[in-house]
């Protein structure tokens, strides 16, 4: 702001950590691993995958009350698990109908191992999810 610190309602944060001269968009545009690029990252991946918010949705089966799974089911099938605690959790999901699949994770483009006929076991740290792509197995 180029108003006086006197007629601002609380001061600005001026530290050399926190503050404005060093968290600001000029300077998260310039760092890669920043929160705005990891955001913007976010958006792009969700607006390229139109399932998210139109495809039917399935809930999946995890005993863990903390992981809240389900598949969207649409011009292609996307599972979101996501992790609502404050510490890192194992989920088994239930995902026989897809054995053979092979989960992508849509952030980072990483293959996971491929469904099997067992609950597929993944492990989400604090607050944690996932966006996978269920894709058929090439070759």
């Amino acid at each position: 702001s180029t108003a006086d610190f006197e007629q601002l309602y609380l001061p600005p944060l001026a530290g050399p950590v926190y503050g404005y001269q060093a968290v600001n968009v000029e300077a998260q545009e310039r760092n890669t691993s920043s929160f705005l690029h990891w955001l913007r990252n976010l958006i792009a991946v969700r607006g390229t995958h139109p399932d998210f918010g139109t495809a039917v949705l399935e809930l999946v089966s995890v005993e863990n009350p903390s992981i809240l799974a389900y598949v969207r089911s649409g011009s292609e099938d996307i599972l979101c698990v996501f992790n609502l605690s404050r510490f890192a959790q194992p989920a088994e999901l239930e995902l026989g109908r897809f054995s053979g699949r092979v989960p992508v994770e849509l952030v980072g483009r990483i293959a996971f191992p491929p469904v099997g006929e067992q609950r597929y076991l993944v492990t989400l740290s604090p607050y944690g999810f996932y966006w996978f792509s269920l894709e058929e197995p090439v070759g």
